[in-house]
């Protein structure tokens, strides 16, 4: 509906400037009419959009309501533009405008469609030529998963993960070209304790691949962070190995090297799974520029020495007892932190290649805790002037999953959930709930469907139970919930693709349409309408990065899509009703299709 409405915007302007001249005009009632004044409808029978500047400028021109909204109306009946595309409006209530698109103008828009791979989305128009000269910058860059090495993934990776990888999709199929980068944590002190520690109790493991497994890393890792914590001795070498790592001392190199390939194949794993691609740049890579930053921002006075240490203060950043609060970039021993790589990380992604990456746009897709660390280390950048005016940098940030008991999910036994654990019991529970239905039902299928039914049922419905939720709140994690056919989950989306798969397997050809179609019953009506937002959609989440709105919507045109389904007949209607109401099928499963994919959910025509 973006062309749709942009055009009854245009109408609506000319129908201001007949009724409102500008000469004529007070600031305020300009102001009133250069807003936004064209909204979607708030009910389905106030028609398709509404116009409410009538109340705002009754006050200001001293006129009844009702009197100013029928001298719009009675201007936009006169624009030949707006007669082609929509019903004559109706005024309602105080003074509201209740516009409705004409049927000629909705039966245009679905035959659209049905020959329109991306259903009525544009496509952003860049021009390469203009991208080359520079002038043009279409390129984001994402920042989403990051896990550390020699850790396993947990429940707390998911998020990330798959908002991050859906807001990649959504952004690519917009246009823009989206780099995809896994910030993993692969340097530092955790690697010096980890080498230290491996040289004690397993050599082999720093110069042999393969020797020890991931689970075993975890468990190394824990017992040289206890040893670190209370050994000064080992501490001391811990911080050696650190040194002749940041130096480059073969030996060590070597070392890290096999312990990150170890995790990496692990990490994987999970990515294989849950189809997430993604272009790793850890920390590590950082390492060369690091000094860089802190000579720049030397350069433009922003550093202070604190107790040796290298800082910046920022105003209004202060301390649980009120005094500022430094923002370490340098520690006092020379080394560097979390802000200091993320600096130089920023200053790379902006610049201009062959030395960066040249984006316009950085999304960083952490936990909510990480807010005021974000804050801190974009305001520095801006402070340094590293972010080109027309470039901007967004931390998205998502909350807790939690236990159904409001907790953070967490084992029986205090553990954090492993990702793999909790992707194994998704689809071991979805695999009991089809055997359970496919009894009830009397169905017999090979254990080839049951597995690959399961594993996709699985995995759709753990990540769209987190993708359907806002973002920025915490969560409660329930395997019945998400696994349920009913509600706003993910097997309700994929019963109504296998509904439609089914009229196609029943003698429904959705790939054979004419153009000979009619609409009549309300069921379709709305059905067409509902179809119609999606580019609207896809242009909320390309703003706002909230996949929640493009869940809301795929269940808002399911529910929609299984009404039409009950209350009338497709494969027994009468021409032009049967090939008509088999068109919206076609649409609302390539609508349904498309909008999973750009969440990274996987689909079926059976289950």
């Amino acid at each position: 509906m973006i062309e749709i409405s942009s055009r009854l915007e245009e109408a609506l302007n000319r129908a201001f400037i007949k009724v409102f001249p500008k000469e004529d005009r007070s600031s305020t009632t300009s102001s009133i009419l250069t807003g936004s004044n064209l909204v979607p409808a708030s009910k389905p029978e106030f028609g398709d959009f509404q116009v409410n500047c009538a109340l705002s400028l009754a006050k200001e021109l001293k006129q009844p309501p009702r009197e100013i909204a029928q001298q719009i109306t009675d201007q936009l009946q006169k624009d030949n533009d707006f007669v082609q595309i929509c019903n004559p409006p109706l005024i309602a209530g105080p003074g509201f405008i209740n516009l409705s698109i004409n049927s000629k103008t909705l039966i245009s828009e679905i035959h659209f469609r049905l020959n329109d791979k991306r259903l009525g989305v544009p496509l952003k128009q860049f021009s390469s030529k203009k991208i080359e000269e520079g002038k043009i910058n279409n390129r984001v860059v994402i920042d989403f998963s990051s896990p550390n090495i020699a850790k396993e993934m947990h429940v707390g990776h998911l998020r990330s993960t798959i908002i991050g990888d859906s807001l990649a999709r959504v952004l690519e199929f917009c246009g823009y070209e989206v780099i995809r980068l896994n910030h993993v944590g692969d340097w530092g002190t955790q690697f010096g304790m980890l080498i230290t520690h491996l040289k004690e109790v397993v050599p082999e493991a720093l110069h042999t691949k393969d020797v020890v497994e991931i689970s075993d890393l975890v468990n190394f890792y824990r017992q040289a962070k206890k040893r670190f914590d209370e050994d000064q001795i080992f501490q001391n070498k811990s911080r050696s190995e650190v040194v002749n790592l940041q130096a480059g001392n073969q030996e060590s190199l070597i070392a890290w090297q096999l312990l990150c390939n170890q995790s990496r194949k692990e990490f994987q794993k999970i990515y294989d799974r849950l189809d997430i691609k993604l272009t790793e740049r850890g920390e590590s890579f950082y390492n060369t520029f690091l000094v860089d930053v802190i000579n720049d921002l030397k350069n433009k006075n922003l550093l202070i020495n604190d107790q040796g240490a290298q800082c910046v203060f920022l105003d209004g950043v202060v301390g649980k007892d009120g005094k500022p609060q430094p923002i370490i970039i340098q520690k006092s021993d020379g080394g560097f932190n979390y802000a200091t790589t993320d600096l130089a990380a920023i200053k790379y992604r902006l610049t201009t290649p062959p030395h960066g990456d040249g984006a316009f746009r950085l999304i960083y897709v952490t936990d909510a805790g990480q807010a005021s660390h974000f804050s801190g280390v974009f305001q520095i950048a801006k402070l340094a002037n590293w972010i080109p005016t027309d470039c901007q940098i967004e931390h998205v940030p998502f909350g807790l999953v939690q236990g159904e008991d409001g907790k953070k999910l967490k084992t029986r036994s205090g553990e954090t959930i492993k990702l793999v654990d909790l992707l194994d019991e998704a689809i071991q529970r979805a695999s009991e709930d089809l055997k359970n239905r496919l009894n009830t039902e009397s169905r017999s299928e090979n254990e080839s469907f049951i597995d690959k039914v399961s594993t996709t049922v699985g995995i759709a419905a753990i990540k769209y139970a987190d993708l359907s939720q806002n973002r920025v709140s915490n969560y409660q994690f329930s395997f019945n919930k998400m696994l349920s056919l009913q509600g706003n989950t993910a097997p309700y989306l994929l019963y109504a693709l296998v509904r439609i798969a089914g009229i196609s397997r029943k003698g429904g050809d959705l790939n054979a349409l004419d153009q000979n179609i009619q609409f009549n019953e309300p069921q379709e009506w709305a059905l067409i309408r509902k179809l119609l937002e999606l580019d609207c959609i896809i242009a909320e989440v390309e703003k706002e990065l909230l996949p929640n709105r493009l869940c809301g919507y795929l269940f808002e045109l399911s529910q929609i899509f299984n009404r039409f389904y009950d209350q009338i007949p497709i494969l027994k209607a009468s021409e032009p009703s049967r090939t008509s109401r088999l068109a919206l099928c076609s649409i609302t499963a390539d609508t349904l299709k498309l909008g999973m994919t750009l969440l990274g959910i996987p689909t079926l025509e059976r289950m």
